[in-house]
């Protein structure tokens, strides 16, 4: 028997008869007798005995019938599964990301997802930019968030916004800050550097190295958030991305953006045989509206 014949029996042993099988399955009543026929010539008995009052069944079938009934439990399991994912409504998502993403716009996203998505669990880790490969490739995680995707690699992508630097400073260093500042406005104030921090640290170091300027620096930092801390604790300012800065404002402190813009995108990242489920795609929708906000 295979899973229509199972099916098939299973539902005219439950609801008395073919003419009800048949309304429950919404199929014809000719199709369900001719499958019904086809699965006792398989089995080599009858399943049920006509009479003129209906369908009964018979020894055999009330012993088969607890066999069938567990495996038909499992296909309208299997069932709901298929739905479940396809409207995105339960399930696994396991994400990576830079510690500047994981402050502030995962968290968001995660927790505004779950309002529609309440049977969503989610493995969620912080990883550094020359971690994230790894990560993917070992299959500890699903899916990357970083600003930049490596060349040459068995990885796809999708864009999902873009970030841009920003300094970040105490309101009391620079009281009459414009609403752009240029690197110049720097010179000679305490700079807590990251110029050597992935790859917003690169863009960092080739615009100070085009505008042949150097900074003050006090401090270097090995990450955006020990860097926004330092400015809290008026260590000096730096400048981070725009994603770790919003995280990290508090009473006194203040953002800017740089004149000229900075700009730098924001990907998701997959290995390409395992390209993001229906579920994972929806999240990520999210994210990205999350992204996109100012």
């Amino acid at each position: 028997m295979n899973l229509r014949h199972i099916e098939i029996f299973h539902a005219v042993y439950v609801n008395g008869s073919v003419s009800a099988a048949a309304r429950a399955l919404n199929v014809s009543q000719p199709s369900v007798s001719k499958m019904l026929r086809h699965a006792e010539s398989l089995l080599g008995f009858q399943l049920f005995q006509r009479t003129n009052g209906g369908l009964v069944a018979t020894e055999d079938a009330h012993a088969l019938f607890s066999e069938v009934s567990e495996i038909q439990d499992r296909v309208y399991a299997l069932r709901e599964a298929g739905r479940n994912l396809k409207r995105g409504a339960t399930g696994m998502l396991r994400i990576s990301a830079l510690p500047s993403l994981a402050l502030d716009a995962l968290p968001t996203a995660v927790s505004r997802f779950l309002r529609s998505h309440e049977n969503v669990r989610f493995d969620l880790q912080t990883v550094h930019h020359d971690d994230l490969l790894r990560k993917l490739y070992e299959r500890e995680t699903d899916i990357a968030l970083a600003f930049e995707v490596p060349p040459a690699t068995p990885i796809s992508h999708r864009w999902l916004g873009e970030g841009e630097l920003v300094v970040l400073y105490r309101e009391q260093d620079m009281p009459d800050a414009p609403p752009r500042l240029e690197l110049e406005a720097l010179r000679g104030r305490r700079f807590i550097s990251l110029a050597g921090s992935g790859p917003i640290g690169h863009l960092f170091a080739q615009e100070l190295q085009r505008l042949d300027l150097e900074l003050d620096e006090v401090v270097s930092a090995r990450t955006f958030y020990i860097a926004a801390a330092l400015v809290r604790q008026g260590v000096g300012m730096t400048v981070v991305d725009s994603f770790t800065a919003q995280a990290s404002l508090a009473p006194g402190l203040s953002i800017r953006p740089l004149k000229p813009q900075l700009t730098f995108d924001v990907h998701a990242m997959f290995l390409i045989n395992r390209p993001p489920t229906a579920l994972a795609t929806d999240f990520l929708n999210m994210l990205a509206r999350v992204i996109d906000t100012p």
